[in-house]
């Protein structure tokens, strides 16, 4: 068998590795298949171990094969069956992609039919509501306000926390609030007020609360 240790090394190079540890940790698999590969004796090693190799070395999988396969090995069975072996590879990850997808699919479909159970009553209601209250002019707006309660679930669901409230007063903090006028002038701890509500998610700020000077 001839040594491919230079070759290794070389492709080691390109990629930044510069120990044969350092090569077997990222790629996942043992020193001993290191070895196998520095001896060009790839083909004693799994076709899996080869993959990962072939990632991490960033090169196909097919040449990493041809670099580090002994000459006598290289005869047309070997190279079919080689060919073979990274195909099956290639169609199992194809595979894996694909159930990836259809799982994400699935998720998204899981989530948007739970978001419409919680919105049932407000998708349902809503529309009369807004009928009635075009057609009635007698109607008050506090009427149509239970509807939203599901909003509110769903929010609390997703950990979404107002901040503030409409005509509440807040000491100012330009990390929470942004004023509505640009050219306002506002010192951080001063008196404002609420316009528009903002959103938090957890700790993560969505959206600032809009605020205008006392």
């Amino acid at each position: 068998m001839s040594d491919r240790t230079e070759i290794l090394r070389q492709l080691m190079k390109l990629v930044g590795i510069s120990s044969f540890q350092i090569l077997s940790d990222r790629a996942g698999i043992s020193r001993r298949s290191i070895d196998r590969l520095r001896k060009g004796n790839a083909e004693a090693l799994r076709y899996v171990d080869l993959a990962k190799l072939a990632k991490v070395l960033q090169i196909e999988l097919d040449e990493l094969v041809a670099k580090f396969v002994d000459s006598k090995f290289v005869d047309s069975n070997i190279s079919e069956s080689a060919s073979s072996a990274i195909a099956n590879l290639r169609e199992e990850y194809q595979h894996l992609q694909q159930k990836l997808e259809k799982q994400k699919q699935e998720l998204r479909s899981q989530f948007e039919r739970e978001t419409i159970q919680k919105l049932e009553s407000l998708l349902l209601q809503l529309p009369s509501a807004a009928h009635a209250a075009q057609t009635n002019p007698h109607m008050l707006a506090k009427n149509i306000l239970p509807l939203l309660r599901p909003i509110d679930a769903l929010l609390q669901t997703w950990r979404i926390s107002a901040i503030g409230t409409v005509g509440m007063e807040v000491a100012y903090d330009p990390q929470k609030h942004q004023l509505m006028e640009s050219s306002d002038q506002i010192e951080d701890g001063a008196i404002a007020i609420v316009r528009y509500v903002g959103y938090m998610q957890g700790e993560k700020l969505l959206y600032r609360a809009r605020v205008g000077k006392k």
